[in-house]
């Protein structure tokens, strides 16, 4: 999981967007089972494991550049006992690919992440470290509700 003080300093940088994280930022060490689609946690929704897993597979593919966890405002740093601690909400996942929607839908199976499908994503409306975006390809987002 993303370190307090590197969340921080990207908060410093761009006070008006949440960054994007990689796989391993948000995934890696999160034990909160509900810091992502949290409705569908407990109703059929894989653990963070199973979705890091195959995030990590769609991130390999030829046709994709990268793959990222947006955040939802509900990210927060708050204080337990004297520290401060960073507790992750994540929004959705934006793949930037040359795939078109429907091959993408099928590639993550949405309906086993009991996602509400694939949307067109302009990411640098809402994010900030966002990585380059090929020419030819398009930045799709993994929804929940």
């Amino acid at each position: 999981m993303i370190e307090l003080d590197v969340f921080k300093r990207r908060l410093e940088e761009d006070k008006e967007h949440l960054p994007l994280l990689t796989l391993d930022e948000f995934f890696d060490g999160n034990p909160e089972e509900d810091s992502i689609a949290p409705n569908q946690w407990g109703y059929g929704r894989p653990s963070l494991a199973e979705m890091r897993d195959m995030l990590r597979r769609i991130e390999l593919m030829p046709n994709v550049a990268w793959v990222r966890v947006a955040l939802h405002d509900d990210t927060e740093i708050r204080e337990e006992n004297g520290t401060e601690v960073l507790d992750l909400a994540g929004d959705s996942i934006v793949i930037c690919t040359g795939m078109k929607p429907e091959e993408l839908e099928k590639a993550v199976n949405c309906e086993w992440l009991c996602s509400d499908g694939v949307i067109e994503s302009n990411p640098c409306i809402y994010y900030s470290c966002i990585p380059p975006i090929p020419d030819n390809y398009n930045c799709w987002e993994i929804v929940w509700d």
